[in-house]
């Protein structure tokens, strides 16, 4: 079954009761049981619901996975991993991650012993640190957050593999209709299906996919024993959403990739990044492991950081908003919003200064976005 179909029919089957053709939300906290110990499948909330297990199906069928398991939020998901861990256990991450993954290692967990080292994944002469330190988990993102390096999934876990180390990917940034991480040699495949899985902006929500069994197990017990599941009615909106991933995604892309050639013929623009242009740095393993470039653009331009911030200021239809992968197009600037937290030396190491400025380009008409462009450059007087 195509992902296109597999999004619409799987995990959405009709209501068995009244035969309803979209499954209704399952608004309770409790469920009756026959006798002690003995239920239809469902006991309490916390520990699953019918919207849960349909939404779990759908998206282990679109990334090709056996299992599923969501949760109330993308760093909800993160939170049940690493929660798995213990005292003195090590993780090798990418250097260039998600502000908030970086904010609960440092502020939350490191209390707790677990230890973290950076490294730029997208260079293969570091993936010598991983048969070095033999750490419990590597933890990557591709594209990353916001820079947009690709690090070679297979390559990657063909090493963690023979160290015995678990690879965990972040797909937030491509989604399981451009890139299947498991498919890959990921362990693990995570995602916030706050973006682009639910594409609408209104609901939270993550996801937790593998194929291994004892893993699912403990993801599993994280999310009943921490607290971690989701709504019954924000897993209905996200399994709403995600019927039209594929339609979204390609208009996505094809958006994202005119955007940036726009950016990138202005002498303006000192920098864009996008997977698919040709002069990113990983574009061949990009075209690789990826079927599109996805929604994101990241640029700097030849201006002042009070200028920056006046000009993503001065959007209409790029709006200036965390998060990113809803239809509509935002702007953000990554040093003083989404990656705040991590200290101004660290976030200028990997690359994201303050004139960096993130589009998460929605499905408009493109030509209305590039026109949005112009004009907050013309209100600045500012010459292309």
């Amino acid at each position: 079954m195509k992902i296109e179909t597999a999004a619409i029919h799987i995990g959405q089957e009709h209501d068995p009761h009244t035969h309803a053709v979209i499954p209704p939300i399952y608004a309770t906290s409790t469920f009756a049981q026959i006798e002690p110990g003995i239920t239809k499948g469902y006991d309490y909330t916390r520990s699953g619901n019918p919207n849960f297990s349909n939404l779990e199906k759908t998206l282990a069928a679109i990334e090709e996975a056996q299992y599923a398991t969501v949760f109330g939020s993308g760093m909800a998901a993160i939170t049940a991993i690493l929660s798995t861990l213990k005292q003195g256990d090590l993780i090798l991450a990418e250097e260039n991650i998600y502000g908030c993954t970086y904010r609960i290692l440092d502020k939350v967990f490191s209390k707790f012993g677990l230890k973290v080292e950076y490294f730029d994944f997208s260079n293969p002469g570091n993936y010598r640190y991983i048969a070095a330190k033999l750490p419990a988990l590597v933890w990557i993102e591709s594209p990353t957050n916001p820079l947009l390096k690709i690090i070679d999934i297979k390559a990657i876990s063909d090493v963690a593999q023979k160290t015995g180390s678990t690879l965990i990917v972040d797909n937030t940034f491509a989604s399981s209709y451009l890139q299947k991480p498991i498919n890959l040699g990921a362990d693990i495949s995570i995602s916030s299906t706050t973006k682009y899985i639910n594409g609408h902006s209104d609901c939270l929500g993550g996801v937790v996919l593998t194929n291994h069994e004892v893993w699912h197990e403990k993801i599993i017990f994280a999310q009943k024993a921490v607290g971690l599941n989701p709504s019954p009615f924000d897993s209905w909106l996200i399994s709403r959403g995600v019927k039209t991933l594929a339609v979204r995604m390609e208009q996505h892309c094809n958006n994202a990739m005119k955007f940036a050639n726009f950016l990138e013929s202005l002498p303006l623009v000192k920098f864009v990044r996008y997977p698919f242009l040709e002069s990113h740095p990983q574009y061949d393993v990009a075209k690789q492991q990826m079927t599109g470039g996805s929604g994101i653009v990241t640029a700097i331009l030849d201006l002042s950081l009070e200028q920056t911030k006046k000009m993503i200021s001065a959007f209409t239809y790029f709006t200036l908003a965390e998060s990113l992968g809803g239809i509509e197009s935002l702007v953000c600037h990554p040093a003083s919003m989404t990656h705040a937290s991590i200290p101004k030396e660290g976030r200028e190491k990997v690359g994201i200064s303050d004139g960096l400025i993130r589009f998460s380009v929605g499905i408009e008409h493109c030509d209305d976005l590039i026109d949005d462009f112009e004009k907050a450059l013309a209100t600045m007087s500012i010459q292309k």
